[in-house]
């Protein structure tokens, strides 16, 4: 079954946050902008807001905390004070309530799965949700890079979110891909709920992309480059309507949203998830 129009966040990560890229994004009808509180070294809101904030009304725009300045440099947190102090600072520096907020790599904080862990856990989820509440923000979510530890954390006493961000696309492992649906079925998020990021690994230039050729899981994906394939695909691994993605140049944002229009084989990539369970078990591929 096909599932809504795939959507396309701009994402701030490595980003300049220059006003052009924005403005850019606009014209070719890319409308959400994805940051945290610790982009371009813990000034992503306030540049916004200086560079662009008449133009921010017009993006849905995402955010995240769960990193701090400390004495010794980065560190994570998911103290729920800080964390809902965090979240009152954004309001303030953008100038603007923010759409969502992610509780970002709770699994930082949570290297092990015990009972005191769960309840840190729900207590961090319960600060973003009283966010919610008083409209410091209009929804909350939980954004991983190892989904993993998070699985065995959520119990009924934990608030449900209502957006999960993940890693997307062919480079992300199975034991991930796994932890992700299971976290998504846990709180009963479809995939228009569930968010990919980071959809190239990092960086399209990385020597893998030499030897994967992502247009044989599209289907007719001769007219796609391989950066479009790769692309279009990390939307079904794991299964979301919205990525997102960082670049500087809008005509590169341009070439990605060309590849929307695309068509993934979805049997190549159930096959490709079967490659990569047997292959993390051992067995021949």
């Amino acid at each position: 079954m096909r599932g809504a129009d795939p959507r396309v966040f701009l994402g701030l990560h490595r980003s300049r946050h220059e006003r052009s890229l924005l403005t850019g994004a606009l014209d070719l009808g890319v409308t959400a902008i994805d940051t945290s509180t610790n982009y371009l070294g813990f000034h992503s809101h306030e540049v916004l807001a200086r560079t662009a904030g008449d133009l921010l009304s017009k993006f849905t725009l995402s955010t995240k905390v769960g990193y701090f300045r400390g004495s010794g440099g980065v560190e994570h947190s998911l103290d729920p004070t800080r964390l809902h102090t965090a979240v009152e600072r954004t309001v303030r520096d953008l100038g603007r309530e923010p759409d969502v907020v992610f509780l970002h790599n709770p699994e930082h904080s949570l290297p092990e799965a015990t009972p005191h862990h769960r309840d840190v856990m729900a207590q961090a989820c319960a600060a973003l949700d009283d966010a919610t509440a008083k409209g410091l923000c209009g929804a909350w979510g939980i954004a991983s890079w190892d989904p993993h530890p998070l699985a065995s954390l959520i119990d009924r006493a934990t608030p449900r979110p209502s957006v999960l961000m993940v890693r997307a696309g062919l480079l992300v492992g199975i034991r991930t891909l796994d932890a992700a649906d299971s976290l998504a079925a846990a709180w009963r998020l479809g995939q228009d709920r569930v968010w990919g990021m980071s959809p190239f690994g990092g960086s399209f230039g990385a020597p893998v992309w030499d030897r994967i050729d992502p247009r044989v899981f599209v289907r007719h994906g001769a007219g796609l480059s391989r950066v479009q394939a790769a692309f279009r695909v990390s939307y079904s691994l794991p299964q979301t309507n919205t990525v997102a993605v960082g670049t500087e140049e809008p005509a590169h944002l341009s070439q990605l949203i060309g590849a929307l229009a695309g068509e993934v084989d979805e049997r190549m990539i159930r096959e490709y998830r079967s490659f990569l369970r047997d292959r993390s078990r051992g067995q021949p591929a």
